[in-house]
């Protein structure tokens, strides 16, 4: 079987500083063979570039939008403009990320508006893909992307819409992430978008340690489970694990511009 990339995960996180060498190897002995990794704030910055060099990622940076309250968006050192600096800096980021909008917080989703917007614009400027969250609000942040009309396209990180949707947003140029959340039974109109996505349509993730698949509820979610959701996505689509891994990993190495 091709070899799998696990498009999203959090391996900088402290819940794997204990055995991050033990999973990883788990990872590599179910196939595996590259992650990557995304961040969450700026002071996640130096662990996901870290974590990255020493074990093999893909490091992404950004602002999510979960954690408005913790980026500093004001005054002479903010985190924007310390974006800005560190992407012109590092040639090793594949995207700009984790960022988007998530509207289980409408109290502040004029200020996560704001700051996608910015970090959209950044993503034009240094010609990077973009890695989307998006919650109960894929209509918007579909109508958002169009407008921006990024070249690179991007990632919707953990995708459960519907196919129409799903539609929408491949024909913007993006890919959809799939994850635990297809692994379960009770998903069916997810679980009907992923069987009518075109090929080049998606990419595999496990958002480790969080996304647990069905049967792992309550677990700490890692790399190697990649494996079995590529296993749910075959057989949702009538397609081989074989073909399923080739066509996600080709789709990740072409957006993030790997080897």
């Amino acid at each position: 079987m091709p070899t799998l990339i696990d498009a999203h995960c959090h391996l900088d996180f402290a819940v794997f500083d204990e055995d991050r060498d033990q999973v990883l190897a788990r990872a590599r002995q179910a196939g595996v063979e590259q992650w990557i990794v995304a961040a969450t704030t700026r002071a996640r910055w130096s662990e996901v570039l870290d974590v990255s060099r020493r074990h093999g990622g893909h490091p992404c940076l950004g602002l999510h939008p979960v954690f408005l309250d913790e980026h500093c968006l004001s005054g002479q050192d903010n985190d924007l403009d310390a974006l800005a600096q560190t992407l012109e800096a590092s040639s090793e980021v594949v995207a700009l990320g984790e960022c988007g909008i998530d509207a289980r917080y409408p109290e502040q989703l004029e200020r996560q508006w704001s700051l996608f917007d910015a970090q959209l614009r950044l993503a034009r400027k240094h010609q990077l893909p973009v890695v989307v969250h998006c919650v109960r609000a894929n209509d918007e942040v579909a109508a958002r992307l169009r407008q921006f009309d990024l070249p690179e396209g991007g990632l919707i990180h953990a995708f459960s819409g519907s196919s129409q949707q799903a539609m929408r947003f491949h024909q913007l140029g993006y890919v959809l992430g799939l994850g635990g959340a297809v692994t379960y039974p009770r998903a069916t109109r997810l679980r009907r978008a992923v069987a009518a996505l075109p090929d080049s349509g998606f990419v595999l993730e496990t958002d480790s340690p969080d996304m647990p698949l069905a049967g792992y509820q309550g677990q700490r979610n890692e790399p190697a489970r990649v494996a079995e959701v590529c296993r749910v996505v075959a057989e949702l689509r009538g397609q081989s694990c074989a073909d399923v891994a080739e066509a996600s990993s080709a789709n990740a190495r072409r957006l993030f511009g790997l080897s």
